[in-house]
């Protein structure tokens, strides 16, 4: 049997120009000019700013960002700096490349920056921005975050859907034993079909196939709409003008495709939970718990089914997607580096035993993979920028003056991997973060001194990731499976 695993598919990038094609972007150029002269205002504030890269008129530094941007914007940030002010169309935007800065970001200015800036992709998908993850910094936030930590994101919620999980993993692991020791199995479609599963059915109360979809998959149907939420829109960068680009090169229309598909399928859920004649499951699924709380009469805002709706959404994309991404990165990884892989399944061997069925309190044992887990995010971020944050008052972020609406980016890409911070950046070495703070980090400091991973990138161990990982190694310990790497991250797992 061959396992083949491929990794070839890109993290995403909360930011990408690829999709602005050259005769759109020379129109765009035009009418940007036109709207420079009107609306463009000298600054007052000022001139202690970050250092700023060579400019073009109109576009500012649109055209340094290239293919991927996380990686241009690193080039960048070793010849600028680890704070970074660049002029993306009309739109001022903070890069901060270092633990340091992200730290100043992410908590010491927290409350400055915890807005999100305005995105065409993300307000549409999200009905409006009724979301959890795109919308802006407001009461109704601050309300919904505190209503789904309180009801969806306990303890106890995650571990009244264990069943869900052990069930489906022991699924994935059922069909993976007995395919012919001669066939090839594709991991990367086994392991988007199991977080689908457990996605689905956490939030839905059942699995659904992709034929609800225009494109008859549901990974398909996925990855459009990540690429509608990371998308370069021209309104985004260019007031007033940018809505033609996008009309034009027909991205307004995919987005249009893609949310009448996803608003068509998460009526039918939810149409279906109203059904009287529904047969009751026993645990309550996420769309239940949302209609239930609709009809509190007594909450400080009222639950529509488009609030439901963007809920859903997130859980349900990001879910999805993030999840079996970091799975399948870390079995690459393992597929690459047998010594870590066979470190892997001793633990699992000694703390679980040799049998594929995972036992979730189990888990608190197995604190080399929960390493392995942690270095796979820090060498694969989901999201190479995380979310992009705005500014809503005045702060510094490395000395530097940062005015409102500033857009800001944090290059988790960049941190992870900086030779400054890092002894062997590139290498996957689970043993840097190692609880009794030996790392591999320059300073040989903690979690408390910015050293550590912790407080770089407050990375945190999903549960489906770390027992989908287990299952995997499992089996392949099990059926006796030896490993192959290959030259373009494409792990090979022969029998």
């Amino acid at each position: 049997m061959v396992l083949h695993i491929n990794a070839s598919k890109q993290q995403w990038i909360f930011f990408s120009p690829n999709s602005l094609p050259w005769l759109p972007a020379l129109i765009i150029l035009l009418l940007s000019s036109i709207s420079f002269l009107f609306f463009t205002k000298k600054s007052k504030n000022p001139t202690n700013l970050p250092p700023t890269p060579p400019t073009l008129p109109i576009i500012g530094n649109l055209h340094q960002l290239g293919k991927l941007p996380h990686h241009s914007l690193t080039q960048l940030s070793k010849k600028r700096g680890p704070v970074m002010l660049l002029r993306l169309g009309q739109v001022p935007c903070l890069v901060v490349s270092s633990p340091e800065t992200a730290k100043q970001v992410l908590k010491t200015h927290d409350l400055e920056c915890c807005s999100r800036p305005f995105s065409h992709g993300p307000k549409r998908l999200s009905y409006n921005l009724l979301d959890l993850a795109f919308g802006p910094y407001s009461d109704y936030r601050r309300e919904m975050r505190k209503l789904c930590v309180i009801e969806l994101f306990t303890v106890r919620r995650v571990h009244s859907f264990r069943h869900v999980r052990e069930e489906e993993l022991g699924k994935m692991i059922r069909h993976i034993t007995q395919i012919s020791p001669n066939n090839r199995v594709n991991l990367s479609e086994l392991v988007f079909s199991l977080t689908n599963s457990i996605i689905c059915k956490v939030a839905f109360g059942k699995s659904y196939e992709g034929k609800q979809f225009e494109s008859g998959k549901f990974q398909e149907s996925i990855d459009e709409a990540m690429a509608m939420l990371s998308s370069f829109w021209g309104p985004d960068f260019f007031p007033y003008v940018g809505w033609f680009v996008d009309v034009f090169t027909g991205l307004h229309w995919r987005l249009e495709k893609c949310f009448r598909e996803f608003d068509v399928f998460f009526e039918r859920v939810i149409e279906e939970h109203l059904d009287p004649n529904r047969t009751k499951s026993e645990h309550e699924d996420i769309t239940d718990i949302l209609l239930g709380l609709s009809k509190n009469e007594t909450a400080s805002f009222h639950l529509t089914k488009n609030h439901i709706k963007a809920i859903l959404m997130n859980i349900f994309i990001g879910g999805i997607d993030t999840s079996s991404l970091t799975i399948v990165w870390a079995m690459t990884e393992l597929a690459k580096n047998p010594r870590v892989m066979k470190k892997v399944q001793a633990e699992i061997r000694s703390c679980i035993g040799r049998k594929p069925k995972v036992d979730e309190t189990q888990l608190d044992k197995l604190n080399y993979l929960k390493m392995v887990v942690k270095e796979t995010f820090r060498l694969h971020p989901p999201a190479t920028f995380l979310i992009p944050r705005e500014s809503m008052q005045h702060c510094k972020i490395g000395g530097y003056d940062v005015y409102p609406k500033t857009r800001i980016l944090v290059n988790a890409w960049a941190i992870g991997r900086d030779p400054e911070i890092w002894n062997n950046p590139e290498e996957f070495y689970p043993e840097s973060c190692e609880s009794d703070g030996v790392s591999r980090s320059s300073g040989g400091g903690g979690n408390d001194s910015g050293d550590g991973n912790d407080s770089r990138m407050e990375l945190r161990r999903p549960t489906v990731v770390v027992v989908a990982v287990v299952a995997a190694a499992s089996v392949v310990d099990i059926l006796g499976l030896g490993l192959k790497g290959h030259p373009k991250f494409c792990g090979m797992v022969e029998l």
